[in-house]
């Protein structure tokens, strides 16, 4: 029998560990996977080098959930890199990386999927359908169902998150089985002709290749609502991230076996391309049914889990007050809910979440490396203290190894942004900077005290 209570925070502790590793999975898997194989294949030219490519973000996403791991066994609280952050460095650090959370990386995120589920969606009904209106709709659906409470949020987006991996099951079988094999051709060589501008190319080809293994993370903004977080967050993100690479590689082998590295490369639809091949001309609906069922799937689990941030900040006083209200009937952060619906859907209807997105993955890198080295300090101060990793003992294998494996990955990550994209890369770390005046007006307020009870 599932255990439903309320937790420190005035949450209802309501998700176990299947749902937490669909909340894992859900945060994955979007809708790059639907585009991504084509930008990469493009860059590189050769089989070997695409799927090494996925490979080598697959065991970076891998080393990650190994660190977050053990951060969710040691911090089980709402809020995820927000607490570790700011238990680790100080309210400034954690208040910089909620800044660029809820105003830019995971409101633009979600800005650009909902458009992309708009316009599939009017594929699929044949045109006619307003997009905006599309938008608003689905946004304040999904903050409703939220805001009934975590147990109906975190059930549609495990059922829509099954019916997702279902369809892109279902394009993996296309490409292996029912599209025609396409030979092998003769290796082209990469951009460029000397080795600096081989390596510059698969830099450049994993940045889509990172970003698509991006937003495990996000299903430690939950943890105090998950059951045992201590030992089912920690299990969730190693079966969830593991379950995700499988997937990705498969998909990157039917796409190459079905359309070969050139024509894959050369595309713009990979998906439809595969299809096509294997069903005809029903594939342009099948490819958009897909897409739409993905993007609204991780809509679905952001409006569940990226709430919880900025709830976090309020409780620490750091953000207005009222978006620390727990709703008093489903235990949910309505308001925090509410607020990032809204802004997700001012950033959808004004245009500019392509060039938003563009600014976000050197720092959200950035972020990913100091977080995980918060583990450091944290173990530190454990032996200093005597206290246990967490109810599990749950322990990152083969640390400091693997964490300092995981740190270097993401500089250089952070590195490749900064080579292939200079002029966005540093306008992101404008935007964080941005954050340091709001964050010295709520300490000027005095507002550092915790939220009373709920």
């Amino acid at each position: 029998m599932s255990e439903t209570r309320n937790g420190a925070e005035g949450l209802r502790v309501a998700i176990g560990f299947p749902g937490a590793v669909m909340l894992v999975m859900g945060g994955i898997v979007g809708v790059g996977i639907f585009a991504n194989p084509a930008i990469v294949a493009r860059g590189l030219h050769a089989p070997g080098l695409v799927l090494a490519a996925w490979s080598l973000g697959g065991v970076v996403a891998l080393l990650g959930s190994f660190v977050y791991a053990e951060l969710a066994a040691r911090i089980p609280a709402t809020g995820g890199e927000y607490v570790y952050l700011r238990d680790t460095y100080g309210p400034l650090a954690g208040f910089l990386f909620g800044w660029t959370t809820l105003f830019v990386v995971q409101a633009g995120g979600m800005a650009a999927v909902s458009i992309v589920f708009a316009r599939n969606l009017d594929v699929l009904f044949g045109g006619g359908l307003s997009e905006p209106l599309v938008v608003v709709a689905v946004l304040a659906g999904l903050a409703a169902v939220n805001c009934v409470g975590v147990k109906s949020g975190n059930g549609l987006q495990s059922l829509l998150g099954l019916l997702k991996v279902g369809a892109i099951a279902a394009l993996i079988v296309a490409g292996l089985s029912l599209a025609p094999h396409r030979p092998a051709a003769a290796v082209a060589p990469m951009a460029g002709s000397a080795p600096l501008d081989a390596w510059k190319a698969f830099g450049g080809a994993m940045i889509p290749v990172v970003f698509s293994y991006g937003g495990w993370q996000t299903a430690n903004f939950v943890a105090g609502e998950i059951r045992d977080p201590a030992r089912n967050l920690a299990r969730a993100l190693l079966a969830g991230v593991a379950a995700v690479i499988v997937l990705y590689l498969l998909v990157n082998v039917a796409c190459l076996r079905a359309l070969g590295v050139d024509a894959l490369g050369r595309t713009l639809t990979p998906t439809s391309d595969v299809l096509a091949l294997s069903v005809g001309p029903a594939a342009a609906r099948l490819a958009a049914a897909a897409i739409a069922l993905s993007a609204l799937a991780f809509l679905s689990q952001s409006m569940l889990t990226a709430p919880r941030v900025c709830f976090a900040m309020a409780r620490d006083g750091l953000f207005f007050r009222r978006v620390a209200t727990v709703a008093r009937g489903s235990r949910a952060p309505a308001v925090a809910i509410v607020l990032q619906a809204a802004w997700t859907a001012v950033l959808a209807l004004s245009g500019r979440y392509d060039q938003i997105l563009s600014y976000v993955v050197s720092m959200n890198f950035l972020f990913f490396a100091v977080s995980a080295s918060c583990l450091f300090v944290l173990r530190r101060r454990a032996r200093k203290t005597g206290a246990a990793a967490g109810a599990s003992g749950f322990r990152a294998p083969w640390h400091p190894i693997t964490t300092g494996a995981f740190i270097l990955a993401c500089l250089a990550i952070v590195g490749c942004s900064f080579w292939a994209y200079p002029v966005n890369s540093l306008i992101g770390y404008a935007i964080l900077l941005l954050g340091v005046p709001p964050y010295l007006y709520w300490r000027r307020r005095g507002a550092r005290d915790a939220a009373p009870p709920p």
